[in-house]
């Protein structure tokens, strides 16, 4: 690759960070009608819900497919699609005809557009970007995602208050054009890859293959593994943070928000560091640190006193600024390992794995709620992932996985 590749990646990737603010911003609109016209906690859980099944059930079927396919068709398709029952909802809204049932099915269409959207953008950013650089623009991923949940909510709720809820569809639409855009003028190479049978059946197999890939490999195995342990719990404190507020350090609405925005402020730092560093040479050994900035943050809050509430803030701003010193270089290091013509159907596997962890930590958290007292959540949460950053920093196997991930970095 030349220094071309940063023309072509930037364009793309500005185009798609807009488009994201544009969903973010009326994801945050719809929930906050879905609270205001029913009131209803079983509505809103619904409609977590659809953002939820897409990834988990289709997933890994989504990756194999985009291993087949132009993975730059994909991501114009699946962004055009989401504009178009985003554009379905916004013309409901404008005859004052939505419903609950309208939302829930346009954020099911929605989710299903991103499952297939996301290991497409995942896997074509290895072919894009040079292999020294995937850790910086993995810490560039990071802050982008601190910047969207400091921004987002509070665009969504200011637009509420000056601008129809059609208008407000509308500026999701204008955004996934700005997505659209660059996919059309620019090109995304190709992976090498073998001819591979249409039958149907052979998809079935080649999502198998993509299971394999992970199975087949020792140290992303246990990766992979270690991994989902460490972040089962993490749907609970997520759900049980505006407890943690109100009850604990008896704070409201705002309180809440600051809490909010001082962990995507901290990932904002911790993308911007990344950025900038890189990271060690050993990519898991830096994402080791991270684990352990992050559950020692997480950790503290068990011991801190209720009138205390700036420390918490404190805490989770910490915890922030390590996600991206751990998520990073993983990212680089799973986009080093996995072969280019994989890496679709492995990064959807992942995926679907990573975001099946929510449904099943709030299964243990609902079910264990009355036992267990609200803080020790998060020190459990801290606990896996400090222990999970110790155990990367001493097992050999991980120092094995790095020396894996440089050697395919030179070939």
């Amino acid at each position: 690759m030349t220094e071309n590749w940063k023309t072509r990646f930037f364009t793309i990737w500005s185009g798609q960070a807009l488009s994201q603010l544009g969903s973010r911003i009326v994801s945050f609109a719809l929930i906050w009608w879905l609270t205001e016209e029913t009131g209803s906690a079983g509505v809103l859980a619904t409609a977590t819900l659809m953002t939820l099944l897409p990834p988990v059930v289709l997933g890994p079927f989504a990756g194999t497919l985009v291993d087949r396919w132009d993975r730059r068709k994909v991501m114009l398709f699946s962004d055009a699609s989401i504009a178009f029952f985003t554009a379905v909802l916004m013309v409901s809204f404008q005859l004052k005809a939505a419903a609950a049932w309208q939302i829930y099915g346009i954020m099911l269409a929605r989710a299903i557009g991103d499952t297939f959207h996301l290991p497409s953008m995942m896997a074509s950013t290895t072919l894009m970007v040079p292999n020294k650089n995937l850790p910086k623009v993995g810490g560039m991923n990071q802050a982008l995602i601190g910047v969207l949940g400091i921004a987002g909510p509070p665009i969504g709720a200011l637009l509420l208050e000056i601008l129809p809820m059609h208008t407000i569809m509308a500026i999701d639409v204008i955004t996934a054009a700005a997505a659209i855009g660059p996919l059309i003028f620019f090109s995304i190479p190709k992976p090498k890859r073998q001819e591979t049978p249409r039958r149907s059946w052979a998809i079935l197999r080649e999502m198998i293959d993509g299971l394999k890939c992970v199975t087949g490999s020792d140290t992303l195995f246990f990766v992979v593994v270690s991994c989902t342990f460490a972040n089962i719990f993490l749907g609970p404190i997520k759900a049980f943070s505006p407890l943690l507020i109100k009850d604990i350090f008896n704070g409201g609405a705002l309180q809440l928000s600051i809490y909010t925005s001082s962990s995507s402020a901290g990932m904002i730092i911790g993308g911007i560091i990344m950025t900038a560093w890189g990271g060690f040479r050993r990519r898991l050994f830096t994402s080791a640190l991270g684990w352990i900035g992050i559950g020692i943050g997480l950790m503290s809050i068990l011991f801190m006193p209720s009138s205390m509430i700036h420390v918490l803030y404190g805490a989770v701003f910490l915890s922030g600024i390590s996600t991206p010193i751990g998520c990073a270089p993983l990212s680089a290091w799973y986009q080093s390992r996995v072969p280019p013509d994989k890496q679709g159907r492995v990064f959807a596997l992942l995926g679907s794995i990573d975001q099946l962890t929510m449904p099943l930590g709030m299964v243990f958290g609902a079910a264990l709620s009355g036992q267990i007292p609200l803080r020790f959540w998060w020190f459990i949460v801290g606990f896996s992932h400090a222990a999970l950053g110790v155990l990367w920093l001493i097992i050999p196997i991980i120092k094995r996985a790095d020396e894996e991930g440089r050697r395919t970095e030179t070939t």
